[in-house]
């Protein structure tokens, strides 16, 4: 590996979350020992660390997508609401009698997919701007999961649904085996086709993407589609792993955590270049902070506040202006 090699891996965004990860395996080694036990039970694992992996995954899931809407110079805040839509539709599919677990599925992600795309026509072909557009979905869309579910908690009640919330895969739960595939195949798209390259002219410079003959508006409409779909591939997680559909609460705050995640891994939301393999840290690293909260007895209430101090931390070590202004520091200290 050449020096510069070396210098520009240390310089990855993505070093700042991994740090933060390895900090807090290393407090819950001294603090609570037995957080790191994992018992093997009839093929499966269980564990607190496994319990990371199994909730972390519906956040990278969904910071996945919003990497990619990131990308392009946009946010997508109506993640949560969207994730509670799919998981409305698959109630009402299986009380209006669906028996077909592929249709069931399909019409949740179908559902996903019509969000997105409503999202990226209003940013990309009527120039309503991301936030507000977002916003609106946001809003309404959890009162659409409302009159779908006619307010209530519906039980879903197929046979294998509850296998895609609550089964095994190799002894792993299937939640997080299906993240890693989505990153796998995200990471080949990233580093094999040029696919990210036009998400991120989209985002970096687009009079100049479109000059190049990028079709600009139709990547856009992509990157809200993609957004919508993994979102919607949560909610039927969630909708299968209580075996109801909760329109209230399904999804709830998701977009900030996924925001987070994206944010954390070094993706910066001006748009332009993304860093999945950050994004996925940084669900993990989200995910380990509550689970290490709630293991120590940190009440819900107060759970936030050291959230935001971590996400702060990270940050200002990813930040050029304050490495600068510590290294000022330690240069004159010496």
């Amino acid at each position: 590996m050449t020096e510069a090699l070396a210098r520009r891996r240390f310089h990855s965004p993505a070093i700042w979350p991994l740090a933060g990860i390895v900090v807090l395996l290393a407090a819950n080694l001294l603090l609570k020992p037995s957080f790191m036990r994992v018992t093997l039970l009839e093929g499966h694992l269980y564990g607190l660390p496994i319990d990371v992996l199994n909730h972390g995954a519906k956040i990278l899931i969904v910071a996945l997508g919003m990497s990619v809407v990131v990308a392009t110079g946009g946010i997508d805040l109506s993640v949560g609401s969207v994730v509670a839509i799919a998981g409305a539709t698959a109630a009402t599919l299986s009380v209006h009698g669906v028996a077909s677990l592929p249709l069931l599925i399909g019409g949740s992600l179908a559902a996903g997919v019509a969000a997105g795309a409503v999202n990226g026509v209003l940013v990309a072909r009527l120039g309503v701007q991301p936030i507000v557009a977002t916003l609106i979905l946001m809003v309404s869309g959890r009162g659409i999961a409302e009159v779908l579910t006619d307010g209530q908690v519906v039980v879903i009640k197929r046979a294998g649904f509850d296998f895609l919330g609550n089964g095994f895969v190799l002894g792993l739960p299937f939640p997080a085996v299906l993240a890693v595939a989505i990153y796998g195949i995200a990471w080949f798209v990233r580093r094999r086709t040029a696919a990210a390259l036009m998400l991120e002219a989209a985002g970096d410079n687009p009079p100049a993407a479109r000059l190049a003959g990028l079709p600009i508006d139709r990547i856009r409409i992509a990157a809200y589609v993609i957004s919508g779909l993994l979102a919607a591939v949560v909610g039927v997680l969630m909708a299968a792993n209580i075996g109801a559909a909760d329109a209230q609460r399904a999804g709830e705050n998701l977009e900030l955590d996924a925001i987070f995640a994206v944010v954390v891994g070094g993706t910066a939301l001006s748009g332009g270049r993304f860093f999945l393999a950050g994004s996925f840290l940084g669900a993990l690293l989200l995910q380990l902070l509550t689970t290490t909260m709630y293991n120590l007895g940190v009440p819900p209430a107060v759970a936030p506040v050291p959230k935001a101090i971590l996400i702060l931390a990270v940050c200002l070590a990813q930040s050029e202006r304050s490495r600068a202004w510590i290294a000022g520091l330690v240069r004159r200290a010496s």
